[in-house]
């Protein structure tokens, strides 16, 4: 297992393994240096049921990303950067007045490029009595090595599933060999916090929940990762079937990106699960796909 300091001299805490030297103030493919960034922190109720319940998720939200999403809702923070450094400590302090509003859990979006950092700052504040699930909330494309640097930290892992085929990871995300990386990353997450447990009240405690975004024109890549995901955790996962796509900044590039998923495949797949067996599904309604529901995010003088 790499160190704090082997992780971040030579960095390779993403499958890109882009060897950047962040200690030292080089940025990575992600665009991000030695400080922790941060664009939101705040109780969100958007997610799925158990884990926003009534009292909401506390969730942070890091600036930078290791994928480069063509259709990502968060680019202003993804790609474009925005948000604000805080110190380990300060970070720490964060996750303890999310607690004390009443969070469900302590959420993680998009932690990989700021691994080490994040440990340091929840070691700090459970020892200051930090002690609701801590979720991890990624896009899939994980170095094993990096998230075994968080077992015994994670109760709770939110992955994405994206792609099936190759071409459309690259395409889309500039992510090669997606679906084989995200497969292995998966199987590390499920060795850590195993089958799915909700807690009388709905709200889950530990396991895992991957999501899977429908995009345009990707029913085949959607069936095939549902297959799989099925086949290999049955109902021991949560699977969420997200129909909440929106077009934002798609260029001419793109433009098999420029419109929302018809429903009627989004249907078409959640028929499909059905008949599959699938019980532990959650399923979003048409009026997901829209803007309203893409937080605020701060700027640097917020």
């Amino acid at each position: 297992m790499k160190t704090y300091e082997q992780a971040m001299i030579k960095c390779t805490l993403c499958p890109r393994g882009c060897g950047a030297d962040r200690r030292n103030g080089s940025a990575g493919f992600c665009h991000a240096d030695k400080n922790v960034k941060i664009a939101r922190a705040a109780l969100h109720f958007w997610e799925e049921p158990c884990i926003s319940g009534k009292n909401g998720s506390g969730t942070v939200f890091f600036s930078n990303c290791t994928m480069k999403c063509v259709f990502c809702q968060n680019h202003e923070i993804s790609t474009g950067g925005k948000g604000y450094t805080v110190s380990e400590k300060e970070l720490a302090e964060i996750f303890l007045d999310l607690q004390s509003q009443g969070a469900n859990n302590i959420n993680l979006v998009t932690p990989t490029h700021y691994a080490p950092q994040i440990i340091n700052s929840l070691d700090i504040a459970k020892s200051k009595g930090l002690n609701i699930p801590i979720a991890y909330n990624c896009g899939g494309y994980e170095s094993v090595d990096t998230l075994r640097m968080f077992k015994g930290y994670i109760d709770i892992y939110m992955p994405d599933m994206k792609y099936y085929r190759d071409k459309y990871a690259i395409r889309y995300s500039s992510a090669p060999n997606y679906f084989n990386t995200a497969k292995a990353a998966l199987h590390e997450m499920y060795s850590q916090v195993g089958r799915a447990v909700i807690d009388e009240n709905g709200i889950m405690k530990k396991g895992m929940i991957v999501r899977h975004l429908m995009l345009p024109g990707l029913m085949l890549d959607a069936k095939k990762i549902a297959d799989y995901l099925y086949n290999t955790y049955g109902d021991n996962i949560y699977i969420s079937l997200m129909n909440q796509y929106t077009p934002i900044i798609h260029s001419e590039k793109f433009p098999e990106l420029n419109r929302r998923t018809e429903r009627k495949y989004y249907d078409a797949l959640v028929n499909y699960c059905a008949e599959m067996g699938m019980e532990n599904v959650f399923i979003q309604g048409e009026e997901s796909a829209n803007e309203e529901f893409i937080p605020e995010f701060y700027g640097e003088n917020n």
